[in-house]
């Protein structure tokens, strides 16, 4: 593809996100040496859980290891999740976050704020001074069990007018478990999760939600009965939308080995599971994708499967992954990648079209090496795996924050 093909369709690609009047830096792909004909631009992406790990636990991740992370993988903009250190549950917290943000993020970092006070799931946080400062509010990594409190959360925020984003598990029902309740699990003497620890408190959620007209955002979903209920809720009117991740649309229990690496929460499910997600993708019951990229150190991941950390990274890996596995298999078109990736992300969570975009070429195909990743957390299920698509530029307002 020549290079003024690449700027033409670069217009039409932010003509389709509603940017058409963005002054792109051209030039900056006048300096790429392209050489083959399988290059695109694509709009910056847009993910909407991850964590970055500052302040609190550097030693995992930090703003600007994260955002490097994320621009690598073509992400101008992200959401981080409030499991920190101090937790982001008032205003003087937010700021000691959003300060390392301003100094040190590469691309757009917006906070979210705790619904509930360190994170401990009773006093709720003050939504009334903090609503200006953070993006949405969510407990993530944490289910909130009451529903009394759940449904005074949904109160308040309804009253800012800002999303609860939920992180569904009902504690009373994991036991132990740290991988899916399936297979696997069975096979090999592990302690498993079962799937209505999380679509038990969906479903409650999702009532609690029509009661009160709050904007509901569901955090990586996993299993066919939560796309199931989130397909109804949304059917009889309920302000309600969902994320899923990409391991979760090409992987399934039948994946795992023992290594950490292959550990994350919500765990990798059941081929059923697998396959329900992606109706729910090409049904547009699951509106978005997004990575929950959750670094940890080499020594917390190498603990097997019972004992290590909850957690995988996938910023770098997610468009390989996702264009690898489901567009060049014919199950998805690139418009609708872009959809998940850019556009309906943005549009939920109100966060704006920049004239951000990067350049990939599409033919290069590459076997994943956690060890060349940006991020410092290197536990990828992908790892290994041979994937098709590589970042030659990423551009933030004008400013190239990441070329290869």
């Amino acid at each position: 593809m020549r290079k003024t093909e690449l700027k033409n369709l670069s217009t039409q690609y932010f003509k389709a996100v509603g940017n058409p009047s963005a002054n792109y830096s051209f030039s900056l792909i006048d300096s790429l040496d392209l050489t083959g004909d399988n290059y695109v631009v694509l709009p910056g992406f847009c993910d909407v859980h991850v964590h970055f790990r500052e302040p609190g636990f550097s030693y995992k991740e930090t703003i600007k290891s994260g955002s490097q992370s994320a621009a690598r993988g073509g992400y101008t903009a992200v959401c981080t999740m409030p499991n920190l250190s101090p937790v982001p549950d008032s205003v003087e917290h937010i700021a000691i976050q959003q300060d390392i943000i301003d100094r040190d993020a590469v691309i757009s970092v917006y906070p979210y704020g705790s619904i509930t006070v360190e994170q401990k799931g009773e006093q709720l946080v003050d939504f009334d001074k903090t609503a200006g400062y953070v993006i949405a509010y969510s407990d993530d990594g944490k289910g909130i069990q009451s529903e009394e409190t759940m449904l005074e959360a949904m109160t308040r925020a309804k009253k800012n007018d800002k999303m609860i984003v939920a992180h569904c598990e009902d504690n009373s029902l994991l036991f132990g478990g740290y991988i899916h309740d399936g297979q696997y699990a069975k096979a090999h003497g592990h302690r498993g999760i079962c799937s209505k620890s999380e679509y038990g408190q969906i479903e409650r959620d999702l009532a609690l939600a029509k009661k009160t007209g709050v904007k509901y955002h569901v955090c990586h979903i996993s299993t066919k009965e939560s796309v199931a209920l989130i397909r109804r809720a949304k059917s009889e009117g309920v302000d309600v939308t969902c994320e899923t991740a990409p391991h979760y649309l090409t992987m399934d229990d039948s994946y795992l080995f023992e290594d950490g690496k292959m550990k994350m929460n919500p765990p990798l499910r059941g081929q059923e599971d697998r396959l329900a997600l992606i109706e729910g993708i090409v049904d547009g019951t699951i509106d978005m994708i997004a990575t929950d990229h959750a670094p940890h150190s080499k020594e917390e991941k190498s603990r097997g499967l019972e004992k290590s950390a909850f957690g995988v990274v996938g910023l770098e890996t997610a468009f390989p992954a996702l264009y690898t596995h489901l567009v060049k298999t014919g199950i998805i078109s690139m418009e609708k990648l872009i959809d998940l990736l850019v556009i309906s992300p943005r549009k939920r969570f109100n966060i704006p079209f920049d004239d951000d975009f990067s350049v990939w070429d599409l033919s290069r195909e590459f076997v994943v090496n956690p060890e060349e990743f940006l991020s410092k957390g290197r536990a990828t299920p992908y790892d290994g795996q041979t994937l098709f698509g590589e970042n030659l530029l990423t551009v933030k307002s004008g400013k190239i924050v990441y070329k290869r």
